[in-house]
């Protein structure tokens, strides 16, 4: 069973504070760090304890940080300090990517963390390691600190990187102009996740706030900022529309939270024949129950440490009805009109289904 510290019990204290939870709730969220064992593969939680202590120094860190020292900027875009630096960024083009890698990429909060779980259950179940043999993969993503997100950490990463045995899982929210070239030189698989913008927009908002990774903010700006592109990563429509650009590419296809959310069973069968693997229905099944939604919150505190209270929240679809007003909602329909009418992957939103009043 996972045991935080007494200092992430207090950083979760103060985090119940500041985002207004009343005083059973809270009581409610620290009993559970301090206490719940949730059944899961202790296997799993063993293999996932470098991303732990990885996420749980990144909650101390900004913990410690002022409101105006949480985010930098590199070439125009925000990013939370304490998960990305301007040198990594930077040297990311120092990293070489092989034919067999594949490349999820979406915006925070459009279901990036379940598609990655997905592919991760798809690849181990179609490479059909042994024990020993996920064990000695494991064992040198801890050896080499090999961090959730491409972006993330250390610039030295890049290379510590290529020691790791293919095939490789790689998840980003970066853009493709900002990605390194060798990805569409050398054509690893790409999957491009996307979410309705106004589901994202409230998930987001709520991850903002209770994140120490970000500064705090109240709806209404949060919301302006959101559409001005002034939040980590930047500009929603600005991913959508730079990735349409590659979606007619061979190596790239497009995954939509909602019809994964709406029938994970073919989402998975799609995915799988994208990435050439051939599994049984009993596989396919298998995949989809270790991958969903419930499954991954009941374990998020054994495999994401203190982290996975705060990254799993509702994963509805149709929630941004809760905070939109009336005229938020006609300003979001406007943006969208201007940037992904027209488009394949603005097609690919329904957003006439998903996003109207």
């Amino acid at each position: 069973m996972y045991k935080p510290s007494p200092l992430l019990c207090n950083l979760f204290k103060r985090i119940c504070i500041n985002t207004g939870l009343s005083k059973n709730n809270s009581s409610n969220l620290i009993l559970s760090l301090l206490q719940v064992h949730i059944p899961v593969d202790k296997n799993m939680a063993q293999d996932r304890k470098h991303v732990v202590e990885f996420l749980d120094k990144m909650l101390v860190d900004s913990s410690k940080l002022a409101s105006d020292e949480k985010l930098c900027s590199y070439k125009g875009v925000l990013y939370p300090s304490t998960l990305c630096h301007p040198e990594t960024l930077q040297a990311l083009e120092t990293f070489e990517a092989r034919r067999d890698d594949v490349i999820m990429a979406g915006y925070p909060k459009s279901g990036t963390h379940w598609l990655g779980e997905i592919l991760n259950n798809l690849s181990i179940t179609a490479a059909k390691y042994t024990k020993e043999e996920m064990k000695k993969r494991t064992d040198l993503e801890k050896e080499l600190t090999i961090t959730p997100r491409l972006e993330f950490g250390d610039p030295g990463k890049f290379k510590r990187m290529e020691k790791l045995p293919s095939r490789r899982i790689i998840l980003t929210h970066l853009t493709p102009n900002i990605l390194p070239k060798s990805i569409f030189r050398n054509k690893a698989k790409v999957l491009v996740l996307i979410r309705n913008p106004k589901d994202t927009l409230v998930s987001f908002f709520h991850f903002n706030n209770n994140t120490p990774a970000f500064p705090k903010r109240t709806w209404d700006a949060y919301f302006t900022d959101f559409m001005n592109g002034k939040v980590s990563w930047g500009f929603y429509f600005d991913f959508v529309k730079e990735w349409d650009k590659h979606i007619d590419d061979e190596n790239v296809t497009a995954v939509s939270y909602e019809d994964l959310k709406e029938n994970p069973n073919l989402g998975v069968k799609r995915i799988a024949k994208f990435l050439g693997f051939s599994l049984t229905e009993e596989e396919i099944q298998s995949v989809v129950e270790k991958s969903s939604f419930k499954t991954m919150k009941d374990s998020g505190q054994e495999t994401l440490g203190a982290f996975g209270d705060i990254i799993f929240r509702k994963g509805a679809v149709g929630d941004w009805k809760t905070l939109f007003s009336e005229s938020q909602s006609k300003e979001m329909d406007r943006k969208f009109e201007e940037y992904l009418v027209g488009t394949k992957l603005g097609g690919q939103i329904k957003y006439d289904i998903y996003c109207k009043m």
